[in-house]
């Protein structure tokens, strides 16, 4: 049996962090909020495990920005550095990664198309590059439970 429960997914970057959930039944993610990056006292970390508690999280879904050849770099070193830090806060609930290549772009050039200015899109590209990260992990899980 699949575990239900609402899902939040985290598209971190060196300057803020966007948030996404996951609907309960794992079908649908939806923007929640960006945070500022706090690397000093860590308050965005902070932010996340709240979010964890307040919504009853299962599963924290991480992006993993690979580069292009499918390498781990320093973006996604970064990452997996921010993952162990937001696991050892949200324990036992896992910290998952999911391969996010280009979400932030596809983000951004989505966001221009609908046409948001460039300065608007800095405030929501994050939450909706967090909402693909999350997005696939779903779509995953569907998939290898044989639902579509």
């Amino acid at each position: 049996m699949p575990v239900r429960g609402v899902r939040l997914g985290v598209d971190v970057g060196s300057v803020r962090v966007g948030v996404a959930k996951s609907d309960p039944h794992g079908i649908l993610a939806t923007p929640v909020v960006t945070l500022a990056r706090d690397e000093s006292g860590q308050t965005d970390l902070d932010a996340l495990r709240d979010l964890v508690l307040e919504y009853d999280v299962v599963e924290v879904v991480v992006g993993l920005p690979r580069t292009l050849r499918g390498a781990v770099g320093t973006a996604a070193t970064a990452a997996r550095s921010y993952g162990q830090q937001l696991a050892a806060r949200v324990e036992p609930v896992p910290v998952v990664y999911v391969d996010e290549r280009l979400t932030s772009v596809t983000a951004n050039r989505v966001l221009a198309e609908r046409g948001i200015r460039e300065k608007a899109r800095r405030s929501v590209v994050d939450q909706a590059a967090a909402v693909m990260i999350l997005q696939m992990r779903l779509d995953a899980l569907s998939s290898a439970r044989g639902v579509r």
